[in-house]
């Protein structure tokens, strides 16, 4: 299975994050993430992957991916919306440089899914700096 990963930009929590993604954009009641290009291989992915978010320097959730849309960009250049389901699933926290726009994320390199929300919130209640560093360390 295939899928994407993307900067989460001006958002640190996952609570922050769902709040973002209900205040934005929907289409057809799903959420709306832009970006400029849509992928070659959309159809493999919409529908089965997801979307990895990445949040101050860490992998921290996904997003399972409902749809591609193309839409006119206020500069008049087509564009990608990317639709997205509300569920917002935490994953092992894995750092991330920054990159611009998405890449593909093949299942076998993605991080797992986090069980339980207790260790979520507990992961959660860490500044981002101190995940960024228990990431790196491999202790998260």
């Amino acid at each position: 299975m295939l899928n994407m990963i993307k900067l989460v930009v001006g958002c640190t929590t996952l609570d922050e994050l769902a709040a973002w993604m209900q205040r934005g954009a929907r289409i057809d009641g799903y959420g709306v993430i832009r970006t400029r290009t849509m992928p070659k291989q959309a159809d493999e992915i919409a529908g089965q992957g997801s979307l990895y978010r990445v949040m101050g320097g860490l992998v921290l959730c996904r997003q399972p991916i409902m749809g591609f849309r193309p839409f006119t960009r206020p500069d008049g250049q087509l564009g990608t919306h990317i639709l997205v389901n509300d569920e917002i699933i935490p994953v092992q926290p894995r750092a991330m440089r920054p990159f611009q726009g998405w890449r593909y994320l093949k299942s076998e390199d993605a991080p797992g899914d986090l069980g339980g929300s207790a260790a979520v919130s507990g992961l959660e209640a860490l500044p981002p700096a101190l995940r960024r560093s228990l990431s790196e360390l491999c202790l998260i």
